[in-house]
């Protein structure tokens, strides 16, 4: 089974030696008969701005991987999807269907960026907007490509202007809220997240001294099992578990150390959280976890530097 999608079993009978035009091709077909349930030329040619003889190669191609997935209809002059069918790419998978969806929906991607045809109506929660100037990210891109320390006008939460800071970025962090740039702070003297938003502007410098291998949170992978609260009954235990994709009643989650604030926060289940009344899940290792969770609440997750806010 995919990890993508685990209720699914893909084939193993992808096409060898496609051109990666050719291949993008059949996992569009592979899409629209899953989600769609038919496909025909027309779809491609539409789609890709090809001549309908390649539309027919490529649903030939197809057919060939994968001849137990469709029939053609004459009818409609469609291939339709066959009650056996079972996705050729990862790419079918729900889980990359409903972040197509997201994405749609969201306005993250057009329409054209999107193997979607219909889609059904969907409501999402609003973007609460945190805009990044161009400029800011086409400078902090360089600094990390090319291991540079930068200079910036960063503006605290607690400090009525902005004040400069230096530091050595090396990669971005989102916590699902806001971006963070991950760098080693030269006056705090160790590695942090700064608020991508907050920075004003960049002004690019000299060779950082400082590494990323340097970056020991980053580097380290640590691994959260998480399984229903043992309060609870058990057909709620069952629920969840179905609902987290649980495998024996529990969830592994792999996260960097730099990421265990935000991973917790994001699942309620940060240390002062973990015994309210209502939490309906639990870390099952937080024995294990303990010498990371330590000074976790009064670090801010890594968060600026507190003493220069």
């Amino acid at each position: 089974m995919d990890e993508q999608d685990p209720v699914s079993v893909f084939l193993d009978a992808k096409p060898q030696g496609l051109s990666w035009s050719q291949d993008r091709r059949l996992k569009f077909v592979d899409f629209r008969l899953r989600w769609e349930g038919r496909i025909n030329r027309t779809d491609l040619v539409e789609f890709f701005d090809i001549s309908m003889p390649q539309a027919t190669a490529d649903l030939s191609r197809y057919g060939e991987a994968a001849p137990n997935n469709l029939e053609y209809d004459r009818s409609s002059k469609a291939y339709l999807r066959t009650a056996g069918f079972q996705p050729l790419y990862p790419r079918s998978s729900s889980k990359m269907y409903l972040a197509e969806l997201l994405a749609l929906s969201g306005g993250i991607v057009d329409g054209e960026s999107t193997f979607l045809k219909w889609r059904p109506p969907v409501a999402t929660l609003p973007t609460i907007g945190r805009q990044v100037d161009g400029e800011v990210l086409i400078h902090l891109l360089h600094a990390i490509r090319e291991a540079r320390m930068v200079r910036v006008d960063y503006q605290s939460v607690s400090r009525p202007h902005a004040t400069q800071r230096v530091f050595s970025p090396h990669a971005f962090t989102h916590d699902g809220f806001r971006w963070h740039v991950r760098a080693y702070c030269h006056t705090r003297k160790r590695f942090w997240d700064f608020v991508v938003a907050r920075i004003a502007s960049v002004e690019v410098g000299a060779k950082s001294t400082v590494s990323s291998q340097d970056d020991e949170e980053w580097l380290t992978e640590l691994t959260l099992k998480i399984g229903p609260h043992p309060g609870l009954s058990e057909a709620s235990k069952r629920a969840l578990a179905a609902d987290y994709g649980m495998t024996d009643g529990v969830l592994e989650v792999k996260c960097r150390h730099a990421m265990l604030f935000y991973v917790l926060s994001k699942l309620s289940l940060l240390p002062e959280l973990s015994a309210h009344e209502s939490q309906r899940i639990v870390l099952i290792n937080r024995v294990e976890l303990q010498p990371y969770l330590e000074d976790l609440l009064d670090s801010s997750g890594g968060t600026e530097p507190q003493p220069l806010l």
